[in-house]
């Protein structure tokens, strides 16, 4: 079956006011990707490539890959894996986090997810957002915040998956492999 992705005519729309940010839309039947002025033809390639991606995915995963689908998925998440003891005030999908996966703000309750995500196997969005649960909990990475995550099935299996995307990733645009750290959820 061919992805009606794939064969959508793209405009690709340069902007010198545009320093970093990438975005893309459906108009009138063709994709517009907006991009730096800056980028090179390689640049713009790479990032009509991803953004085809990212809108195909959002697709496909349909109505259930809104906030309101993740903050259910993230009460669910929670029961099953940590007693319920996170309860996550807001639970949304956001495009402005290139270098995390998620990000929680304990005092307020708030989880992000980066929108790259989407698409990417439910055992690994789930292992991220129990990854962002367990900091409203734990703030830190110490022990005790390990042992939140530490009965959860597809810990490893997540964290190898998210480790080979990010190494591909880093290779695809000639870039050294960042070193995995604590900020990357293990």
């Amino acid at each position: 079956m061919t992805d009606p992705w794939e064969q959508m005519p793209v405009d690709v729309r340069r902007s010198a006011r545009r320093r970093r940010t990438v975005s893309a839309r459906v108009e009138a039947g063709r994709l517009i990707v907006l991009i730096p002025d800056s980028f090179t033809d390689r640049q713009e390639t790479e990032w009509v490539a991803t953004m085809r991606h990212r809108l195909s995915a959002r697709h496909r995963r349909g109505p259930g890959s809104g906030d309101e689908a993740l903050q259910a998925r993230a009460h669910a998440l929670s029961t099953r894996y940590l007693g319920g003891r996170a309860v996550p005030t807001s639970v949304r999908w956001v495009d402005n986090q290139h270098s995390r996966w998620g990000s929680a703000t304990p005092s307020r309750g708030s989880i992000r997810l980066s929108r790259t995500l989407v698409g990417m196997p439910d055992y690994v969005v789930d292992y991220v957002l129990l990854h962002e649960l367990a900091h409203l909990i734990e703030a830190d990475h110490g022990p005790a915040f390990w042992a939140l995550l530490s009965q959860v099935p597809f810990v490893e299996r997540a964290r190898g998956y998210l480790d080979g995307y990010t190494a591909g990733r880093a290779a695809a645009h000639d870039q050294p492999v960042p070193p995995t750290g604590n900020d990357l959820p293990r």
